[in-house]
């Protein structure tokens, strides 16, 4: 069975590599969140493919037929392997031999959850930092302690190979590559297509209780109206007077709900539109801070330095427009 890709003139190809026991809303997260990203004529930025070495798969529930061989691998931009439910792992050579070989010609390889284990079998995370879902993560380190496993992120970028933890975290390591391949405007309308909120970043913690995982509405109210008012010199206490209730109050509803203190919080929103702005605008850096409400330049560079991890400029320069400051 060959592979039938479309050799369409700046397609990024896309391959989704099914294993036995695929975690199914893992896959479909893939496939689903890259079919969203269309240029204004409604061209798709990528070309997705599902592969894999057997062509029928029983997933328990129901089953599914692939199209697609591993021959898909070969000249893939991006491989993405979602999670598997299988245990013990137990890997075709074949997959491995594929999927080192990809990582040598320089494929980008991402996992969604625990997919992780597979690019480890693989060899291609040794000596480096991934993430995998908090369940499996003790297994994860036990099985390869060579590379420094956290449980505690959502997704892990090192360039060529990045890992995401279980189930709507691989959504946020899908937009998150969108933005790295195409900007920031482009992430944004498959983030509002996918009826998501902003995109959260890599390092934000994975757990939240059950109990507390959704938003009541007064609360989503409030978030919705910071989202028109980051211009404005919000404090916890404006945010509490807006919500009327106590800065208490309010700051247990944030922790419970969203796992950060209402100033932790804002600050990383602002720093989010902020990253939105560098990299969908010509706006000097003095505009945006005015834009984002986060005070002084300097101010401002401490805290995207902090949670972004370069520098404003850095950022523009790799996503955006040249900084014009």
């Amino acid at each position: 069975m060959k592979s039938n890709h479309l050799q369409a003139p700046g397609h990024h190809r896309i391959a989704c590599l099914v294993l036995p026991g695929v975690i199914s809303f893992d896959l479909a997260t893939a496939c689903e969140t890259f079919r969203y990203a269309t240029r204004p004529s409604g061209q798709p930025y990528y070309q997705v493919t599902v592969c894999a070495e057997q062509q029928e798969l029983d997933l328990g529930m129901f089953s599914i037929h692939i199209k697609h061989d591993l021959t898909s691998l070969e000249d893939a931009d991006t491989i993405i392997v979602p999670g598997t439910s299988f245990s013990p792992l137990s890997l075709s050579s074949t997959v491995l031999a594929a999927l080192r070989k990809a990582a040598r010609r320089g494929a980008r390889i991402a996992s969604i959850c625990t997919g992780a284990f597979v690019l480890a079998e693989a060899g291609l995370l040794d000596g480096l930092r991934a993430t995998t879902h908090w369940q499996a993560a003790a297994e994860f380190a036990k099985r390869y302690p060579s590379i420094q496993i956290d449980p505690r992120v959502l997704f892990v970028d090192n360039g060529q190979i990045l890992t995401s933890a279980g189930a709507a975290a691989g959504l946020d390591l899908c937009l998150h590559m969108i933005r790295s391949d195409f900007g920031a405007a482009v992430a944004a309308q498959v983030a509002r297509l996918s009826v998501v909120p902003l995109q959260r970043e890599g390092g934000q913690a994975q757990f939240i209780p059950p109990s507390t995982r959704s938003i009541d509405r007064n609360l989503q109210i409030l978030i919705n109206w910071v989202m028109n008012n980051l211009n404005q010199p919000l404090t916890v206490k404006s945010l509490a007077d807006q919500s009327h209730s106590s800065q208490r109050t309010l700051h247990r509803r944030f922790v419970e709900q969203l796992g950060e203190s209402p100033s932790q919080w804002l600050i990383r929103i602002r720093v989010q539109r902020a990253q939105e702005l560098l990299e969908s605008s010509k706006l000097s850096v003095e505009q945006i801070v005015s834009e984002v409400g986060l005070g002084s330049a300097a101010n401002f560079r401490l805290h995207f330095q902090r949670i972004v991890g370069v520098s404003p400029r850095q950022h523009r320069q790799s996503f955006g427009y040249p900084d014009s400051s």
